[in-house]
């Protein structure tokens, strides 16, 4: 279930990516399975690490370099100008301080690299946010969502560190309910039987990808899409 669409990348062959605030690495896998692109993905949660490891380890061999590391979004390991693409998907709403973690992105990245920035929609969110508010509630996970963006606010800040806007595009339109269904129900969120079964539903979704519940996302998710990507290429050096 992939939220940036890779394709709008322009990656070429031996081309190093890196995927900031990877999780369970499907960005990651996705790029492995296109082959010839070697990247990396990087976390600061162990446990997620292992899951995209063991995922990995079920994809086929590599054609290129696929790893994880451990590490911080603010500080990685890298050299300045060391990818042609950053991807950082679902992760700055989860950060206090997501200017580090921007600054940090434009560090890394060369010039005239692409990034790609996807955060929660922002009208979805607030749904979530009222319905499930409150201490312990859906904006109070230990790691959670620490705020809500505007996008053309976001972008703005984006724009700040050198880069152009270049695209945008909103995705998981079928997902919204799912998320709006456990914060209705937020005490039972993980049991109660209308979220048990929107669930297997968007399981069946992923598995089967029939083309019905294809053409509902296509036309739900420009409306009422979970997530929107933003794109962006850094300004060559002066």
């Amino acid at each position: 279930m992939l939220t940036a669409r890779l394709e709008k990348l322009g990656l070429k062959r031996g081309a190093w990516v890196l995927d900031l605030g990877c999780g369970e690495g499907r960005h990651v896998h996705g790029l492995h399975v296109l082959g010839g692109i070697n990247v990396v993905g990087l976390d600061r949660d162990g446990p997620s690490l292992v899951k995209a490891r063991e995922g990995l380890a079920m994809l086929p061999a590599a054609t290129a370099t696929t790893g994880f590391v451990e590490g911080d979004a603010y500080r990685t390991p890298y050299a300045d100008a060391t990818f042609d693409a950053v991807i950082c998907s679902e992760v700055l709403e989860h950060l206090e301080d997501y200017h580090a973690a921007l600054a940090e992105i434009a560090r890394v990245l060369k010039p005239g690299g692409v990034f790609v920035a996807t955060v929660p929609r922002a009208w979805p969110e607030r749904i979530c946010w009222a319905l499930a508010s409150g201490p312990g509630g859906y904006g109070d996970q230990p790691g959670g969502h620490v705020r809500i963006f505007d996008e053309r606010e976001l972008a703005a800040d984006i724009a700040k560190g050198g880069f152009d806007k270049t695209g945008r595009h909103h995705a998981h339109g079928l997902h919204a309910p799912y998320w709006w269904l456990k914060c209705a129900f937020w005490d039972r969120r993980d049991d109660h039987p209308l979220v048990k079964l929107y669930h297997r539903f968007l399981v069946w979704d992923l598995m089967e990808r029939p083309w019905l519940t294809r053409a509902l996302d296509a036309v739900a998710s420009p409306v009422m899409g979970k997530s929107v990507a933003l794109y962006f290429r850094k300004r060559a050096a002066a």
